[in-house]
């Protein structure tokens, strides 16, 4: 079998880039080459209509000398003498015009030229040239010569006007210019074509690639948000102010993924719930059966501390797995606020002042200026007992749990420091897993297992991180917040 050749994979804004430019480049060639096409056409146009203009008021002004035959001994001779004597100083356009380029000749209703501006001509018979010819005749009379074949800048182009008496023609009025004294202002106009089209064309460039980059880094930013989803992260969906079909699209992600969350979320919650409940459930049914029967008072007081203790790890089991549910639907801060975590923090110690108290612990509180962040007041305070009571459970008696912020990295970094024996290494992965739970020191009972869980996902929540760590003597459980209301 033949083995079919894979394209490269060129990106969406190089494909896009490329596509306009070939188009800018296409339409700007037919563009400059319509034009260019336009501009010897049009110059010479303009040339003519002008001649016409000037033959024919030369035919008005000699009409009375070539008719009385004093055409030789009237002032007009000489000033046709004088006119190509002028050096004008003239600036067109910014081309310098120094010197009269016409020349200007007269025949008599034969043909025969009875004044030349130039002398060359005098007495010649130019009744055969189209100008003379077709003018004697009543028509437009206009003709181009060529001196050089192998030069086309030597076509002089020649219009006639009829000299009239009443409505006889009796002469021809021929004025003359070449066609290279135009042609200076031909070049410069497809000079100024080709360079405004190149910087027009450079912009169009530009406005193109920009163009690309945008479509570009929308797409890119729906496809991190659909990687993110993927991923499970707390991630908003982007907006987009110019490009709002991105945003359109962007919300309809959102709504299938809210919809296909909540409905794996609502199965993986019912799962998780009832399997978390059998053991307890258990537990206070195999209380309340032997209760049924005969038990002397020791034993009757130990079961129904069993259903106690029992019933009340449901009612925390439940407690947590709302919490926990309402953050991990939350996507982002609703209306984030600037909160102090010093300030927060010993809210939280003088509420748990009685159990620290019972179990004989002290707090060590070091919170540096400005450890400010942005977020939700309650979940950080729940997060922030859901530490202390992870750090208490696993404190020595007698001993000291440290807590402290600290500026660092851009970020404010709360670090809560519990003594007591280090995690094992085979849990660490996993102390923030979902009912995942160590045996507590004192009593050698698991907990819920989803306070860490619920600190993590509430650390997600405000782009901060959350970290366990053995450190010399104890545990380290580190919050990091890369942005503070500084930032």
């Amino acid at each position: 079998m033949r083995r079919l050749l894979s394209w490269p994979k060129i990106p969406l804004g190089v494909r896009i880039f490329l596509l306009y430019v070939l188009f800018v480049a296409f339409c700007g060639y037919i563009a400059i080459y319509t034009v260019t096409s336009e501009i010897k056409p049009g110059v010479r146009q303009s040339m003519e209509e002008t001649l016409v203009d000037m033959s024919s008021f030369i035919a008005v002004m000699v009409a009375k000398d070539v008719h009385d035959g004093t055409l030789a001994s009237s002032p007009f001779p000489a000033l046709l003498q004088d006119f190509a004597a002028q050096r004008p100083q003239a600036k067109i356009w910014g081309l310098d015009k120094l010197q009269s380029t016409h020349r200007v000749y007269i025949t008599n209703q034969a043909g025969i030229v009875i004044l030349d501006s130039s002398g060359n001509a005098l007495g010649q018979d130019y009744s055969r040239w189209n100008d003379v010819y077709l003018t004697l005749r009543g028509q437009y009379g206009a003709r181009s010569t060529m001196l050089d074949k192998d030069d086309e800048l030597s076509t002089i182009m020649h219009v006639a006007a009829p000299i009239k008496d009443g409505d006889v023609i009796i002469g021809v009025v021929t004025v003359a210019k070449a066609n290279s004294a135009m042609q200076p202002f031909i070049d410069r106009s497809k000079q100024r074509l080709i360079v405004w089209s190149v910087l027009l064309a450079v912009l169009a460039i530009c406005i193109g690639a920009l163009l690309a980059w945008r479509i570009t880094r929308a797409v890119n930013r729906l496809s991190d948000y659909a990687s993110g989803v993927i991923l499970g992260e707390k991630i908003a969906a982007p907006t987009f102010r110019v490009f709002y079909e991105f945003g359109d699209l962007a919300k309809v992600l959102e709504k299938m993924r809210a919809q296909l969350e909540g409905k794996n979320y609502a199965e993986r919650y019912v799962q998780t719930l009832t399997h978390e409940l059998k053991s307890p459930l258990a537990a206070i049914r195999g209380a309340s059966e032997i209760l049924q029967g005969e038990l002397n008072e020791h034993d009757r007081q130990r079961f129904l501390h069993n259903i106690e203790h029992e019933s009340i790890r449901v009612h925390h089991l439940v407690d947590r797995m709302l919490n926990l549910s309402v953050v991990e639907q939350q996507q982002q801060l609703v209306k984030p606020q600037v909160i102090d975590l010093g300030v927060l923090t010993q809210r939280v110690v003088d509420a748990l002042s009685p159990t620290l108290t019972q179990k004989e612990l002290t707090v060590s509180l070091v919170f540096s200026s400005q450890s400010e962040v942005l977020g939700d007041v309650f979940l950080l305070e729940q997060a922030l007992f859901n530490l202390m009571e992870n750090a208490m459970d696993f404190s020595v008696e007698g001993s000291e749990i440290s807590i402290s912020t600290v500026i660092e990295n851009n970020g404010v970094t709360l670090c809560v420091i519990n003594v007591g024996q280090a995690i094992p290494d085979y849990a660490l992965a996993r102390v923030c897993e979902r009912f995942y739970s160590l045996p507590r020191p004192h009593t050698g009972r698991k907990s819920t297992g989803l306070g860490l869980n619920f600190v993590q996902e509430v650390a997600q929540l405000h782009r901060a991180s959350l970290q366990l760590a053995n450190v010399s003597g104890g545990v380290a459980a580190t919050l990091h917040f890369p942005h503070t209301k500084h930032s």
